[in-house]
């Protein structure tokens, strides 16, 4: 019996069968033997691993052919076009599959992964994801999507091996892997962040709310990996340690949107606070909603003890001003509650800010990068 390399690479390049299949593929060799010749490059195996694997258990002959390739990186490919001809693999992997191969290709025309074009020897330009996406029957974005999933599941196998071969199993969605480490993510590093000392009478928050509710589609829950920074569930919202934080007559303005109306008073009810009234932002330009054009988010106000504002006069309970960068709120807001209640030192905290704030301002997070 012949005995061939197995390189690790190789062999982890190729989806695994499940084992109904294995046992179903065991069955037809025992059955009929090893029809299929196994593929080496040298004394490489390329493809036929879970061939060899049976054929060598149970002492049984197979055939070999040699390919030449020019590269390792020929070889690998030439594996992943060849594993997309399967009928059993998920829609991840087939994506990853596709990555894998927009990715090389990119290299080795000496572009970085990520950019659209590349310039080839004749110094004409050559759409690389139009000509993959021709190859696999799926739109160009699709194949550039497919190569940052791809670098995606590469990062992951060196910081949690375990989650990423978990997609690559098949076992889990790549959606349901990459939420699961960015909240992760999230709380090792709100663990690590200090919790601001004393007491604050003004705690103004922007939690990084996950939008896959109930009302969202799978493809829309897709969109929260689009998301500029983790976001989080309703339960780890509401676990966060505000009440540590909060004067016992305090007061919080909480921005949620129209989607997670019913999850923000999980979170104002878990904060120790109870809803009082709310300011709505018209950010001008719309975005696709469920049953409406949506443009507006709610600032909610809620109070603990008692809280009175400072000032007599009463704010606009619409403010009409044009949205600028994902998820940033008009610095308005901030001056509307220090008009609100007059700023004293240390006594007002925002939570998940993303911008630099007013000395008078504390910040608590991990969007900011001075937190």
């Amino acid at each position: 019996m012949k005995k061939f390399t197995v390189d690790p690479e190789f062999k982890s390049n190729i989806p695994p069968l499940s084992d109904e299949e294995f046992a179903q593929l065991e069955k037809n060799i025992l059955a009929d033997g090893c029809r299929d010749p196994l593929v080496l490059w040298g004394q490489l195996l390329v493809d036929g691993h879970n061939r060899y694997v049976i054929c060598t258990k149970h002492g049984l002959p197979f055939d070999t052919v040699q390919k030449e390739f020019a590269s390792r990186d020929e070889a690998l490919d030439w594996t992943d076009a060849n594993q997309l001809g399967r009928r059993n693999l998920t829609p991840d992997q087939r994506s990853i599959i596709r990555g894998r191969r927009y990715n090389r290709t990119k290299k080795s025309h000496g572009a970085e992964p990520g950019t659209k074009r590349v310039k080839l020897q004749n110094a004409t330009l050559q759409d690389t994801a139009t000509d993959l996406g021709l190859a696999h029957g799926v739109h160009r974005a699709t194949i550039i999507r497919d190569g940052k999933r791809a670098e995606a599941i590469d990062r992951l196998a060196v910081t949690a091996p375990e989650k990423a071969q978990s997609v690559l199993d098949g076992k889990k969605r790549f959606n349901q892997v990459i939420q699961e480490t960015r909240v992760v993510e999230v709380h090792e590093k709100l663990v690590n962040i200090e919790i601001p000392k004393g007491k604050h009478r003004v705690i103004y928050a922007d939690p990084p709310w996950w939008y896959a509710t109930p009302q969202h589609s799978k493809t829309e829950q897709a969109t929260v990996l689009k998301s500029h920074y983790p976001s989080m569930k309703i339960d780890e919202i509401c676990a966060l340690p505000v009440k540590q934080m909060a004067a016992d007559n305090a007061v919080l303005f909480l921005w949620t949107t129209s989607p997670l109306l019913f999850e923000a008073g999980k979170v104002i009810e878990a904060w120790g606070f109870t809803y009082k009234a709310s300011i709505i932002w018209d950010k001008v330009k719309h975005n696709v909603g469920h049953y409406v054009s949506v443009r507006h988010e709610f600032l909610l106000i809620c109070t603990r003890g008692s809280c009175p504002k400072d000032s007599d006069k009463l704010a606009d309970s619409v403010v009409v001003m044009e949205r600028t960068e994902h998820s940033a709120k008009p610095d308005i807001f901030r001056n509307m509650i220090d008009e609100m209640y007059v700023p004293v030192k240390g006594d007002r905290v925002e939570l998940f800010a993303r911008a630099d704030l007013p000395k008078h301002w504390k910040a608590w997070g991990n969007q900011n990068a001075k937190c």
